[in-house]
């Protein structure tokens, strides 16, 4: 008699690191023998992959937990809202949904399994179950992947050393831990050989790989690379070559050393694309913020950067209405985004994040007045965004395929190296014209820029 295989379904909520995290428990699910699903009536049990950074995330992950709860009643939460603490003291989500199985903080795949196992016990295959476990993280390849088959994000380690006095990240997901620089790239390459055009590259903190093991010398296909930024991005690089593909870098705060990875983007071998949160301007801010750079170096870093690669689109988010932040401070941070042309900006009215050090500082700031710098601050942002893409009009520019219905006859969308997935804009591709040119998603086509619409752009493929 045939036994049924058990079926998990999985919301995953959050950022691109919390994806990934979701990748690797779909990806052990998966080895163990589970089916997944997107809906939760009918599974066996639910996981749900929380965000808690801001208090419209920890609304959306608390709702959907409540959902998932009507619709299975079986249900296992993990992310970083699972490492929040409640009004008492105790755990938020056991706090507001008594009825879950259980909950862990973020990247806990074996902790995730293990409650999965109490509760829908592994498929039994008299195959496997002799062989030893290999848990997904440590096996540096491709698992299953949250993203469409021809981009994916690739975590390359976990946690920070700063301490941000708006952010509750290191409470939720410890100090800095760099993956070892052999599995990295171990999963790079599969990625790449799996199909991937676009590798992006995340963590809490970008440009500090290493700092944690001290930037030890590890090993790769019989060599030695050093566990460091600026060698694994260029082994990255040598590693896209191969397969055409492209390489974008997120989350890099402003480090002298960022400096050292502008040549390969200079040589186009990484993306001329840097993705920086600098939140603030003023001096006085940053160090309310305990932010590890101050508004004038900044500047300072931008000019050196675009001086080595006049090509770098820099995207960023800032915070409007910071705790005591003053008018004159403001206008500092509205004067700097005009100056510094920042190509891609977003921004958020600050909002006190339970446990954030933050909470407790002076001159806290009216709803009103942090949402009305906000608006104020993205209209001159906008304003820089617009007309920094005015000056794409007339160029040829290489796009990567996003969207192509009726292979992209009637157009498509894309995405140059200056658009980032999902945070940036797109080119949006007209119809060939000639009936035989056609448009594949996941394929690069060179395309001349024709207009440009808000954020986006509008291209012919060439």
């Amino acid at each position: 008699m045939q036994e049924t295989v058990p079926t998990v379904a999985f919301a995953s909520l959050g950022c691109p690191k919390a994806l990934t995290d979701s990748e690797l428990i779909l990806t052990q699910l998966a080895a163990e023998g589970y089916r997944t699903s997107k809906s939760f009536a009918g599974a066996d049990l639910v996981i749900v992959n929380t965000c808690g950074f801001i208090d419209d995330a920890v609304k959306e992950s608390l709702d959907t937990i409540g959902e998932a709860l009507a619709e299975n009643g079986r249900v296992i939460v993990t992310g970083c809202l699972g490492a929040r603490a409640g009004d008492d003291g105790g755990n938020m989500v056991q706090q507001v949904h008594p009825k879950v199985l259980a909950v862990t903080g973020p990247h806990a795949t074996q902790e995730v399994m293990d409650a999965v196992h109490r509760h829908v016990p592994k498929p039994h295959d008299p195959f496997v179950d002799l062989v030893p476990e290999v848990r997904a993280e440590f096996r540096g390849e491709a698992g299953i992947k949250l993203t469409p088959r021809h981009y994916a994000y690739l975590k390359i380690s976990e946690g920070c050393n700063h301490r941000c006095s708006f952010c509750i990240i290191p409470t939720m997901r410890g100090d800095l831990v760099s993956r070892p620089v052999g599995e990295v790239l171990s999963e790079a390459r599969a990625l790449f050989e799996n199909g991937v055009k676009e590798l992006l590259v995340v963590s809490q903190d970008t440009g500090a790989y290493g700092v944690d093991a001290q930037y030890r010398t590890g090993f790769w296909d019989g060599r030695p690379v050093k566990t460091r930024f600026a060698d694994l991005c260029e082994q990255l690089a040598t590693l896209a070559e191969a397969h055409g593909a492209w390489v974008r870098l997120h989350y890099v705060y402003p480090y002298p050393h960022v400096d050292d990875v502008l040549p390969l983007m200079a040589e186009g071998r990484i993306l001329p694309y840097l993705d920086v949160p600098f939140q603030h301007a003023h001096p006085d801010v940053l160090k309310r913020m305990k932010r590890p750079a101050s508004g004038e170096r900044n500047l300072e870093r931008l000019a050196r950067w675009r001086e080595l690669c006049p090509e770098l689109v820099v995207r960023s988010t800032f915070i409007a209405g910071f705790p005591g932040e003053t008018e004159a401070e403001f206008q500092t941070l509205l004067d700097f985004v005009a100056e510094a042309q920042i190509d891609r900006a977003g921004c958020f009215a600050y909002s006190p994040v339970a446990g954030a050090p933050a909470n407790e500082l002076p001159g806290a700031l009216p709803h009103a007045v942090r949402e009305e710098r906000r608006a104020r601050f993205m209209e001159v942002a906008e304003a820089v965004s617009v007309a920094r893409l005015q000056r794409r009009v007339g160029q040829t520019m290489q796009v990567l395929v996003d969207h192509a219905p009726a292979l992209g006859r009637k157009g498509g969308v894309g995405r140059s190296y200056a658009d980032a997935p999902e945070i940036d804009g797109t080119v949006r591709l007209l119809p060939p014209q000639k009936a035989s040119r056609t448009l594949k998603v996941g394929e690069f086509v060179r395309a001349r820029i024709v207009a440009a619409e808000g954020h986006d752009l509008v291209a012919m493929a060439l």
